[in-house]
């Protein structure tokens, strides 16, 4: 019964501090790819790493394929998917097909698949990213369960090998 008590105490423990420390789940959000295609990404990425890059204003948002041409350059990081995300929940309805048709134009054809148009949970999503300032990009590499990694946010230049060496820590078959 004492080890019983015990080990419900070191669960419950574990829980606190997972919350505490920041620990969340993909957000269950629908959106749709570049190519037309519905997706909900916590579904997409379930089971296996995978690095999101995200933009959560216009400013933000033209950084982001600074990373995803980085990422996709670098064969460390060949393999894992990679999805850019834009979160235009902020944007009044009435524009933003003009909006996602503007980035149907900018982004390089071969990425529209993996490149999702998020239109609501805008909360959600800056709380996954922990965005703090939303006029540069975030990028998060995550496990298949969906846990945080590694985080980084800004430029690219002198980050790459901070992602590259997360990968590696956190899948040492690669």
């Amino acid at each position: 019964m004492r080890t019983l008590a015990l080990n419900l105490l070191l669960l419950a423990g574990a829980l606190v501090l997972s919350r505490l420390s920041g620990a969340q789940d993909v957000p269950k959000t629908d959106g749709e790819t570049l190519s037309g295609r519905h997706m909900v990404l916590a579904t997409a990425v379930r089971g296996h790493p995978a690095v999101l890059v995200a933009g959560f204003s216009r400013a933000g948002g033209n950084g982001t394929g600074a990373w995803v041409t980085a990422i996709h350059a670098d064969s460390t990081l060949a393999g894992i998917p990679v999805f850019e995300i834009a979160q235009i929940a902020g944007a009044p309805g009435l524009i933003r097909g003009m909006i996602k048709s503007g980035m149907k134009k900018s982004v390089p054809a071969a990425e529209h698949d993996n490149f999702v148009v998020l239109t609501q949970d805008d909360k959600a999503w800056r709380a996954y990213f922990d965005v703090g300032d939303d006029q540069v990009p975030y990028v998060l590499l995550i496990d298949g369960s969906g846990k945080v990694l590694w985080r980084g946010h800004g430029q690219v230049e002198g980050q790459i090998l901070n992602l590259k060496t997360a990968l590696t820590v956190a899948t040492p078959s690669r």
